[in-house]
């Protein structure tokens, strides 16, 4: 157990060592594969040459955590004891995890930038046309970035709007809190005309009573009157 261990770790530890150079320079080939430009100005053949870099790194890389996770899976059937082991063991599964979460990050952020450079030849910034046949990659992020800087502005305008007419509905209530407030203390200062109002109410009220019952009756009587 211990021969066979001990090399399964060495392996796992050497190829550990190699996946980690290799992200690294898969990061850099990464980034450069989107952003070279060869110094004729000639944005053709360098992110070809960049992209098949890519390409090729990102499948050998692909295989070194294929053949790392294999060593683990033949070092945890390896009979073991101690938590020491199981320790070394979850360890190297970690670092596999690591890298495989980076490697999927360094893809990712790799296809977002060459989905935003096609954007931008798409929109007519990449082409080769006499208006444009001059700008490099950076006056094309330099010309989105102003483009960013007048859509932020324009939110900013619209943010200052809203907050004027919220200051502005916010005045109002406070007039129509004053004026509730003035009308209430003049209510309570002139108790007889509440006390008036309240009785030409109870008055109405009866007198629609009375009216109402006049009616009643006088109905009754005709309904009477006709059917006897």
């Amino acid at each position: 157990m211990g021969t066979e261990w001990d090399t399964l770790r060495k392996q796992a530890r050497h190829l550990e060592n190699d996946i980690d150079m290799k992200l690294i320079a898969f990061n850099k080939v990464g980034v450069g594969a989107s952003s070279s430009v060869a110094p004729t100005g000639n944005t053709d053949t360098s992110p070809l040459l960049g992209d098949h870099v890519f390409e090729s790194l990102s499948l050998e890389i692909e295989q070194m955590l294929d053949k790392l996770s294999n060593i683990n899976e033949k070092m945890s059937e390896i009979p073991n004891s101690g938590a020491a082991v199981m320790h070394v063991l979850q360890r190297h599964r970690e670092i596999l995890h690591g890298y495989r979460q980076e490697y999927l990050k360094i893809q990712a952020n790799h296809t977002t930038r060459m989905e935003r450079e096609e954007l931008l030849r798409g929109s007519g910034l990449g082409t080769s046309s006499p208006s444009t046949s001059g700008l490099s990659r950076r006056d094309m992020y330099l010309k989105e970035n102003t483009h960013l800087h007048s859509s932020s502005s324009l939110v900013n305008d619209q943010i200052s709007i809203a907050m004027e007419t919220k200051e502005h509905l916010t005045s109002q209530r406070q007039h129509l809190k004053r004026f509730q407030t003035r009308m209430h203390d003049i209510s309570n200062r002139f108790p007889l005309i509440s006390s008036l109002i309240q009785r030409i109410n109870i008055r109405k009220r009866r007198e629609s009573l009375i009216i109402g019952g006049v009616i009643a009756v006088c109905t009754i009587v005709l309904l009477v009157y006709a059917f006897h």
